[in-house]
């Protein structure tokens, strides 16, 4: 999956950027149960592995079955 899908998907999971400053990086924000986790995400990849959108999204606080409606 393209970054930029990637993103999509993400915003849909009600996670949000928060900053990007001249880097390969941009740190997205997702507040669940009162708690607010934060990961990097690599942008502008023509692919992203499967392993490390599950991590992105494990980072982000996202269960398993949030992970499968978002993908579903």
């Amino acid at each position: 999956m393209p970054s930029r899908k990637f993103v999509a998907l993400l915003t849909k999971g009600n996670a949000r950027l928060i900053r990007q400053r001249g880097t390969s990086h941009a740190i997205f924000e997702r507040i669940s149960g009162g708690i607010k986790y934060h990961a990097p995400v690599v942008m502008a990849k023509d692919e992203l592995s499967s392993h490390y959108m599950l991590i992105v999204l494990r980072q982000l606080g996202f269960t398993d079955d949030e992970i499968e409606d978002l993908l579903g």
